[in-house]
């Protein structure tokens, strides 16, 4: 296993030296980690309790850790300065998907953004096959753990699952932030970790898709297709839509799981379209998604007649939606998410370590997109 970069051993040595633990633990005494809807997650500081017997163990370890940083220092002349002080950090960015386009347009914008600041720090990006293969991406975390890297930045296939590895990763001295999918608050409040969350806020996108399309379908009989029930963004999605379809006094006759993909979007919606004719509309969780529904509305003959909305403003829907294929859908401008959450974790590694833990989200930005704003671009 590749040594522990010198921005880890840095912050191990201070935890021991000073009995803080890494910046993003939590003492679990009656502190909520609850956050509120858009706000930010408490600002925490918490102290190991370390036992006398363990004191002389504890300053023998910390010369040891001395020692191994002299020895990174010596060794690795060629991927950073003579002066340890101004080695560049290495950020992961572990991703969905990059079949998905949303996916792979995070990683182009991620990438750019390192170019131009290719001095700062280092990037590293990774990526699983399909939306499902979550045991994968828990591989992946602690891959780029073992690789040395000082931070991990993540879009989450599951809310829950990847939560004990990141908080191992987090042990080892790995600043972690979570992007596009929020992790949950009670698996985070268990494994006594706090991850700030660097994104939009997905039901106020959903409600704004929703509520364009309510506005001349009002009691209409409508169909959704979600993304994967356990991602906290499907569920919030979800709400979403279902506010705003409630407002409109219209009618979810189908609602249903399409696992973010477009193939099985195309199934499920075409079994959808089959068992209730009466569907004048289907909101789908994302833009994948759309696309398959759009392929199931082309083979029943309904093309026209049933509107399809979706959420992440993809190529292939800008053009359907310029072809009148779909109605709207949501940009949470993916080029930008990744670089986000970038920058909150180099902000998180540029502080000292004597410094109060501040852990706190980020609400980026999310907006509508129709053909009216697309025609004026």
């Amino acid at each position: 296993m590749l040594p522990s970069p010198p921005h880890r051993i840095k912050r191990m040595l201070t935890a021991i030296t000073t009995g803080r633990r890494p910046k993003q633990y939590l003492a679990l005494s009656g502190r909520s980690l609850e956050p509120s809807k858009n706000g930010p997650l408490p600002k925490v500081q918490s102290r190991f309790r370390t036992k006398p017997a363990t004191v002389n163990r504890i300053a023998c370890f910390a010369t040891i850790l001395a020692l191994m940083v002299t020895g990174c220092t010596s060794s690795n002349t060629t991927s950073q300065s003579k002066d340890d002080g101004n080695a560049k950090p290495r950020v992961a960015l572990i991703m969905k998907s990059l079949a998905n386009e949303f996916f792979s347009t995070m990683a182009k914008g991620a990438e750019a953004h390192q170019a131009e600041h290719s001095d700062q720090y280092e990037l590293v990006v990774n990526g699983i096959k399909d939306e499902r293969d979550v045991s994968r991406q828990v591989a992946l975390v602690e891959e780029m753990v073992a690789s040395g890297v000082d931070a991990i930045v993540i879009a989450p296939a599951d809310s829950k699952v990847l939560v004990p590895a990141l908080r191992r990763a987090i042990e080892a001295g790995v600043i972690v932030v979570n992007i596009d999918n929020r992790l949950d608050a009670d698996v985070l409040q268990q494994e006594n970790i706090a991850v700030p969350f660097v994104g939009p806020d997905n039901m106020a996108g959903a409600k704004a898709v929703g509520d364009y399309l309510a506005a001349n379908r009002k009691g209409d009989k409508v169909a959704i297709l979600e993304g994967i029930r356990t991602s906290f963004n499907a569920q919030q999605r979800l709400k979403g839509f279902e506010a705003a379809m409630k407002e409109a006094n219209m009618e979810i006759v189908s609602s249903q799981s399409a696992d973010w993909e477009m193939s099985r979007a195309n199934t499920v919606a075409s079994s959808m379209l089959s068992e209730h004719p009466e569907i004048t509309a289907i909101l789908a969780a994302n833009d994948s998604m759309a696309l398959g529904a759009i392929a199931a509305v082309k083979s029943a003959g309904r093309a026209g007649e049933v509107q399809i909305v979706g959420f992440d403003n993809i190529t292939a829907i800008r053009q359907a939606i310029e072809e009148g294929k779909v109605l709207a859908t949501a940009d949470q401008h993916g080029d930008q998410l990744a670089v986000f959450g970038i920058e909150a974790a180099l902000k998180q590694l540029g502080e000292s370590s004597d410094e109060e833990a501040s852990i706190e989200d980020v609400e980026t930005p999310v907006d509508l997109i129709t053909s009216e704003n697309l025609s004026n671009e």
